[in-house]
């Protein structure tokens, strides 16, 4: 079959595209949601050539379009004062209503139902369309059964050329998702498929609805579908999908210490710099209808790029959120992982970290000790402690070739070209220890991470903290621990007070401040985490 395609979308060739329909042909047809495989609804054979072409599931029930309101008569056997109210408000528009069916619906549209979906698109080509075609129009997406919706006609024919009758280019659409989709044969009434009408949208016209719980997890088996999107993977590109929950820092974490070659990632605006594979960008964090007006291009362009797995920054579920979650449920079939909250512990010497760190240990946490890793890194035969011979000279080593402390210090800390040349070859070795040591002994028991580092602001590893947590305390307090647990002179403890930045320094970087001196009790400060 060659595949016929209409760019002009002139009268003339709207027309033709009617008449292919009318006698029983599939034409995709541009949508404001997706584009759509539209058949005679009317037609039970001219609707099967959709599931054949599309590879679709013949128990998924399809979507009846009409181009205006007297259409929906004929579908249903009640149009319910709550449709009328709803129609009134969103059509045309991105909803679907589900009311009692009729006998002139095919059992092919609503497979094993005894109930129709029925919407209105706003675009008004799709609306031309119908209406030269003189009946409504069965349309699910017009894609290869599965793979992500399409959003603009080359996505159409790169699935479906050769397998059907005609498309029809009206552009990119603009919402990019498919429709929001009701019930009304419950009470209440119940979202089946979130979209770009809302929830609130729709309780602001209707009152109370419940949220299928379909929604948001998987259909039970043997459950019928009442709505097209609800059972099986959707939306999926050629790689394996999954969706990562929580911060920027806990996703670049799992980033860094899962991923292998052919991964990419699926993120907000502006943190393709921050994350180590290639990213594809679905809009700002905040901007749910940007990332729902993209979310299935970008999916395809993983197929283009030849992508193994994609991991994707999840997005809020709240408002059109809750449409875009909800795609990218099935299209990872309901692979979600959400990695560890992780927690940057630092604090002036003598505020007591290590202490805080052991309490915290006792809560639950899996603790890095910052000092052990910058210690391992360098031990003898290592490579860190090979480049740092050669940065400043042998004699930073023994006769046992291992590191004296002393006279690297001594040196890295003569100009400050040369403490940045230091963290430049520490940095990194002490950040890729720190990951492998999470990973090595990390456990489902464990209530999160805490890494104890003094330097930690100056370091790689606070790009993968959650929160970070200052401990602090007077300086005549940190004076007395020191002095009392480091047997130093008077004179050298403040030195090494004075060698550091000042409170307000930590302060401000902090997210949580624990005030490890009287009258506060340390328990209490820690109460929360």
């Amino acid at each position: 079959m060659k595949t016929k395609f209409y760019e002009k979308c002139d009268e003339a060739e709207l027309l033709e595209a009617a008449q292919i329909l009318k006698k029983g042909g599939l034409v995709a047809i541009p949508t404001e949601t997706v584009y759509g495989l539209a058949a005679n609804a009317y037609n039970g054979e001219a609707v099967s050539k959709v599931y054949e072409a599309k590879g679709r599931p013949t128990d998924n029930p399809m979507i009846v379009h009409i181009s205006s309101l007297e259409e929906i008569y004929p579908l249903v056997t009640d149009f319910p004062d709550k449709a009328k109210q709803l129609a009134s408000e969103f059509w045309p528009g991105p909803l679907t209503m589900i009311l009692p069916k009729s006998d002139l619906v095919p059992r092919q549209v609503a497979p094993r139902l005894e109930t129709v979906a029925v919407r209105m698109p706003s675009h008004p080509i799709a609306r031309k369309i119908i209406e030269l075609a003189g009946v409504p129009l069965a349309a699910p997406s017009a894609n290869s059964s599965g793979s992500p919706s399409p959003t603009t006609a080359q996505h159409v024919l790169h699935d479906l050329d050769g397998k059907i009758d005609a498309v029809v280019d009206g552009g990119e659409c603009d919402v990019g998702i498919e429709s929001t989709v009701i019930t009304l044969a419950t009470d209440p009434p119940r979202l089946l498929r979130p979209g770009g009408i809302t929830v609130d949208e729709l309780a602001s016209v209707l009152g109370h609805i419940d949220v299928d719980p379909a929604v948001l997890s998987e259909l039970k088996d043997g459950v019928a579908p009442a709505s097209p999107g609800m059972k099986y993977k959707h939306y999926s590109p050629k790689a394996e999908v999954y969706i990562v929950e929580g911060s920027l820092e806990s996703f670049k974490f799992l980033i860094d210490s899962e991923s292998e070659v052919g991964d990419m990632a699926l993120c907000f605006n502006g943190e393709e710099t921050d994350i180590p594979v290639p990213c594809l960008p679905f809009g700002d964090e905040g901007d749910l209808n940007s990332q729902a007006h993209l979310l299935f291009a970008e999916l395809r362009r993983f197929d283009e790029l030849g992508a193994k797995r994609v991991f994707v920054r999840a997005p809020s579920s709240e408002g059109v959120g809750l449409g875009v979650y909800n795609r990218l449920l099935r299209a990872a079939a309901f692979k979600v992982i959400t990695p560890p909250v992780i927690y940057g512990l630092t604090g002036q010497t003598g505020a007591g970290k290590s202490t805080v760190a052991k309490m915290l240990e006792e809560k639950g946490y899996l603790v890095v000790d910052g000092d052990v890793a910058a210690r391992e890194v360098v031990r003898k035969g290592s490579p860190v402690l090979a480049e740092l011979a050669e940065a400043f000279d042998s004699d930073i080593l023994d006769e046992n070739g291992e590191l004296i402390r002393s006279a690297l210090a001594k040196k890295a800390f003569a100009t400050e070209e040369n403490r940045q040349k230091l963290n430049s070859i520490t940095h990194p070795a002490v950040t890729k220890w720190s990951i492998d040591f999470i990973k090595k002994n990390l456990t489902k028991e464990h209530k999160g991470v805490v890494i104890d580092a003094a330097a930690i602001f100056d370091s790689d590893i606070q790009r993968y903290c959650t929160k970070m947590i200052v401990v602090t305390a007077p300086e005549e307090e940190r004076l007395k621990r020191i002095l009392e647990r480091d047997g130093l002179t008077h004179e050298a403890a403040m030195l090494r007070i004075k060698a550091q930045k000042n409170e307000q320094y930590y302060i401000e970087r902090a997210d949580i401040i624990v005030r490890n001196y009287a009258p506060h009790n340390l328990a209490q400060e820690l109460k929360l985490l």
